[in-house]
């Protein structure tokens, strides 16, 4: 069975980059790209992972990872983060909000890949 992809993001290309990219590695991708409600949507739909945009209209992707992080069914979930601002202290923030990992835009499709890859991979180790 296919693993489950949530890609939380605003901006229509790198949307479409990266469900193309993860499509066509055979992942069953989902889009959503409003901040106000994404996590109500990833708590429905119940990904294997989400990668999550910092800045998103309504709400940023810093207090999303908080809310899914301080809720039982999402706590372990692994979260890709992806950035346009490469500031450390963007990444600080991301490590303590929880993040599984952070990556600053512009990024490789290779290193997409591999990112989600091995979040799925040591996240089924844990469970």
């Amino acid at each position: 069975m296919s693993k489950h992809v949530l890609l939380v993001e605003d901006e229509l290309n790198i949307i479409e980059a990266i469900r193309f990219l993860l499509t066509r590695e055979g992942f069953q991708v989902d889009t959503h790209s409003n901040g106000a409600d994404a996590s109500e949507t990833i708590r429905a739909l119940q990904p294997d992972l989400v990668v999550l945009d910092v800045m998103l209209p309504g709400k940023s992707g810093f207090d999303i990872l908080e809310e899914l992080r301080a809720d039982d069914a999402t706590a372990d979930l692994p979260v890709l983060m992806l950035t346009a601002r490469g500031q450390s202290r963007d990444r600080e923030m991301a490590e303590k909000a929880g993040v599984s990992r952070f990556m600053t835009k512009p990024f490789s499709n290779a290193e997409v890949l591999t990112a989600v890859r091995d979040l799925l991979y040591v996240h089924q180790q844990k469970g």
